[in-house]
């Protein structure tokens, strides 16, 4: 028996847990200008920094427990585990935590200069997108 999913089920899998991750997310929203007030989650984002700790903790222990348990015999499979819950579930809470998991793995490695690059290059590089598309969408306008 295989244990390789085909494209379609791995999509599905993605598909499922992104949009659990995504109602997650804009709950959490809700819920944090509900328990702190409108004025006070417009002058910081809380909420988006909530959605990024919490997404790197769960990705952290979803890590963990992947490569302590693999693909034993459980409910899921490692691989449809990571679709689901890593790359689905916290993929439509936060991409943070990929970033967070990915900068680990690198400094892990002994790659601290790569992931510095990384993260500066992504902040740096993100900034600068959406300024241009913000910049687009004016001068469309």
């Amino acid at each position: 028996m295989s244990t390789s999913l085909s494209p379609l089920a791995a999509s599905l899998h993605v598909a499922l847990g992104g949009a659990i991750g995504a109602l997650l997310r804009y709950q959490l929203g809700r819920g944090m200008t509900w328990w702190l007030g409108p004025n006070v989650v417009t002058a910081f984002p809380w909420a988006t920094l909530a959605a990024n700790v919490i997404g790197s903790l769960a990705m952290g222990l979803l890590a963990g427990w992947l490569a302590r348990h693999g693909s034993g015999a459980n409910l899921l499979g490692g691989e449809q585990m990571r679709l689901l819950l890593g790359v689905g579930l916290l993929g439509g809470f936060t991409t943070f935590s990929a970033f967070s998991l990915e900068m680990m793995l690198l400094i892990e490695r002994g790659q601290a200069f790569t992931a510095l690059t990384y993260a500066g290059v992504s902040v740096l590089a993100g900034l600068v997108a959406l300024y241009l598309g913000l910049i687009a969408m004016r001068v469309a306008a």
